[in-house]
Protein backbone atom coordinates (compact mmCIF):
# COMPACT_ATOMS: atom_id res chain seq x y z
CA UNK A 1 0.00 0.00 0.00
CA UNK A 2 1.57 3.36 -0.57
CA UNK A 3 2.08 6.51 1.54
CA UNK A 4 -1.00 7.95 0.58
CA UNK A 5 -3.08 5.32 1.25
CA UNK A 6 -5.30 4.62 4.03
CA UNK A 7 -8.19 2.54 4.81
CA UNK A 8 -11.56 3.23 6.41
CA UNK A 9 -14.22 1.36 7.21
CA UNK A 10 -18.08 2.19 6.98
CA UNK A 11 -21.69 0.06 8.39
CA UNK A 12 -23.93 -0.86 5.33
CA UNK A 13 -27.56 0.06 6.95
CA UNK A 14 -30.68 -1.94 6.08
CA UNK A 15 -31.71 -0.21 3.14
CA UNK A 16 -28.07 -0.42 1.60
CA UNK A 17 -26.90 3.54 2.40
CA UNK A 18 -23.51 3.70 3.62
CA UNK A 19 -22.00 7.44 5.16
CA UNK A 20 -18.78 8.02 3.65
CA UNK A 21 -15.87 8.66 5.91
CA UNK A 22 -14.87 12.36 6.24
CA UNK A 23 -11.37 11.37 5.30
CA UNK A 24 -12.86 9.71 2.02
CA UNK A 25 -15.07 12.71 1.30
CA UNK A 26 -12.17 14.84 1.53
CA UNK A 27 -9.85 13.44 -0.67
CA UNK A 28 -12.63 13.08 -3.12
CA UNK A 29 -13.56 16.73 -2.50
CA UNK A 30 -16.79 15.81 -2.15
CA UNK A 31 -19.75 17.53 0.06
CA UNK A 32 -23.37 17.07 0.89
CA UNK A 33 -25.09 17.23 -2.60
CA UNK A 34 -22.39 16.15 -4.68
CA UNK A 35 -22.66 13.07 -6.91
CA UNK A 36 -20.32 10.28 -6.34
CA UNK A 37 -19.95 7.21 -9.01
CA UNK A 38 -19.28 3.80 -8.75
CA UNK A 39 -16.84 2.42 -10.83
CA UNK A 40 -17.26 -1.28 -10.99
CA UNK A 41 -14.18 -3.87 -12.17
CA UNK A 42 -14.89 -7.62 -11.55
CA UNK A 43 -14.87 -7.58 -7.51
CA UNK A 44 -13.93 -4.40 -6.89
CA UNK A 45 -15.36 -0.81 -6.97
CA UNK A 46 -14.08 2.37 -7.05
CA UNK A 47 -15.43 5.29 -5.67
CA UNK A 48 -15.14 8.78 -7.53
CA UNK A 49 -16.22 12.48 -7.47
CA UNK A 50 -19.09 12.18 -10.81
CA UNK A 51 -17.82 15.39 -12.04
CA UNK A 52 -13.92 14.86 -12.23
CA UNK A 53 -14.66 11.37 -13.74
CA UNK A 54 -16.73 13.07 -16.14
CA UNK A 55 -13.93 15.39 -16.70
CA UNK A 56 -11.58 12.72 -17.19
CA UNK A 57 -13.87 10.65 -19.73
CA UNK A 58 -14.15 13.71 -22.12
CA UNK A 59 -10.17 14.46 -21.64
CA UNK A 60 -9.83 10.65 -22.62
CA UNK A 61 -12.35 10.66 -25.56
CA UNK A 62 -11.42 14.22 -26.81
CA UNK A 63 -7.14 13.69 -26.74
CA UNK A 64 -5.88 14.12 -30.21
CA UNK A 65 -9.24 15.61 -31.56
CA UNK A 66 -7.16 18.87 -32.09
CA UNK A 67 -4.27 17.72 -33.68
CA UNK A 68 -6.63 15.87 -36.43
CA UNK A 69 -8.77 19.16 -37.11
CA UNK A 70 -5.18 20.45 -37.78
CA UNK A 71 -5.09 23.15 -34.49
CA UNK A 72 -1.40 22.95 -33.37
CA UNK A 73 -1.26 26.07 -31.58
CA UNK A 74 -2.43 28.74 -29.69
CA UNK A 75 -2.77 30.55 -32.54
CA UNK A 76 -4.56 28.04 -34.98
CA UNK A 77 -7.09 28.18 -31.95
CA UNK A 78 -7.43 31.88 -31.69
CA UNK A 79 -8.05 31.92 -35.24
CA UNK A 80 -10.73 29.42 -34.99
CA UNK A 81 -12.61 31.07 -32.09
CA UNK A 82 -12.37 34.33 -33.84
CA UNK A 83 -13.79 32.37 -36.84
CA UNK A 84 -16.75 30.68 -35.19
CA UNK A 85 -17.79 33.70 -33.14
CA UNK A 86 -17.88 35.62 -36.67
CA UNK A 87 -20.37 33.47 -38.01
CA UNK A 88 -22.45 33.85 -34.72
CA UNK A 89 -22.74 37.54 -35.39
CA UNK A 90 -23.70 36.93 -38.69
CA UNK A 91 -20.71 38.28 -40.35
Amino acid sequence: MSAKAFVDNAKVMAKGQVTIPKDVREVLGVASGDRISFIVEGNSVRIVNSAIYAMQVLQSEMAGEAEKAGLTSDDDIMALVKELRNEDDGE
